[in-house]
């Protein structure tokens, strides 16, 4: 029987899916996302706090995909990057809106979120964030 994500699961995760909501270690000032309850490095001494990143970055790292997972066989080509945010926390996320020609390490992206599923027979449509170009800084 196939996994299958309740209603619930997907409430929860709404602030770091749809707010780029994050926490941070006030002990040595590093980042995270998604957030975490504790810091791997300061463990029991971290102060975790809660906020909310400003959702840009530059591309640490990317690939381009031919050869699509199921569900995404009419986005091909598609591009996943490692984006490494202005606080310093890296994610993976696809990008979009963006020329194969144009794609560059360094270059600076925003936060976009977008439809990426939507469950068989009208179900729930799953959105989540991803990562364009910052208009005229991607040259």
């Amino acid at each position: 029987m196939p996994h299958r994500k309740s209603l619930a699961s997907v409430w929860r995760r709404i602030p770091q899916r749809y707010r780029m909501e994050s926490t941070m270690c006030e002990t040595c000032g590093t980042y995270f996302f998604p957030p975490r309850n504790f810091c791997p490095t300061c463990r029991r001494k971290s102060k975790i706090k809660h906020y909310a990143a400003k959702g840009t970055g530059k591309v640490y790292s990317y690939t381009v995909i031919h050869v699509p997972q199921e569900g995404f066989e009419l986005e091909i080509p598609y591009v996943l990057a490692v984006v490494e945010l202005d606080e310093g926390a890296k994610l993976t996320a696809q990008l979009c809106d963006v020329d194969l020609e144009d794609l560059k390490i360094g270059m600076p992206v925003e936060v976009t979120f977008r439809r990426i599923s939507e469950g068989k027979g009208g179900g729930i449509i799953h959105y989540a964030y991803k990562f364009t170009p910052i208009s005229g800084q991607n040259k």
